[in-house]
């Protein structure tokens, strides 16, 4: 069984312990030297397609579930990739992000907050994802956390590739 590699991020205000626990999964679909993220049309907001697990669901599961809704594509998770620890605040986000593969598509059901978000399914060259993601230092509290481990996860996909 593989080792899957965790990063623990840090910013500057956490609390010790957290006081609360988020475990979501992530997909990482490379099609064409392209990646799926999603993008709020109404914030601005980049991020890989996932998020929170539901009771009882398997890491995998949520994955599948997530893209499902977010990006209307059936995905099959292939080996978990990367988890990432991010301390922001009260909260300890604990993020897995699958490689994926496209099975088929499907209808899109977002809930209420992504609908207000304007989240949609984008392809973005895996080059300008790293130019996105590297605006990190430049973005508010409480995005900076979320574009730091994206630009951590794809930089260490990119090691993996060179490697």
């Amino acid at each position: 069984m593989k080792t899957v590699e965790t990063v623990n991020q840090y910013m500057k205000i956490y609390s010790s312990p957290p006081e609360r626990v988020r475990v979501a999964s992530r997909a990482l679909i490379i099609r064409d030297g392209k990646i799926l993220l999603t993008f709020e049309k109404n914030t601005g907001v980049y991020m890989s397609p996932g998020g929170g697990a539901e009771s009882g669901e398997t890491l995998e599961e949520c994955c599948i579930r997530e893209l499902k809704e977010e990006s209307g594509y059936v995905v099959r998770p292939f080996e978990h990739f990367i988890t990432i620890n991010e301390y922001s605040y009260e909260t300890l986000y604990v993020s897995n992000y699958f490689l994926c593969e496209i099975e088929s598509e499907c209808e899109r059901s977002l809930t209420k907050t992504e609908v207000e978000h304007g989240v949609m399914p984008v392809w973005i060259d895996i080059d300008e994802a790293f130019e996105i993601f590297s605006t990190y230092p430049t973005k508010a509290q409480d995005h900076m956390s979320l574009y730091l481990r994206e630009y951590t996860v794809l930089s260490r996909m990119k090691e993996n590739r060179n490697a």
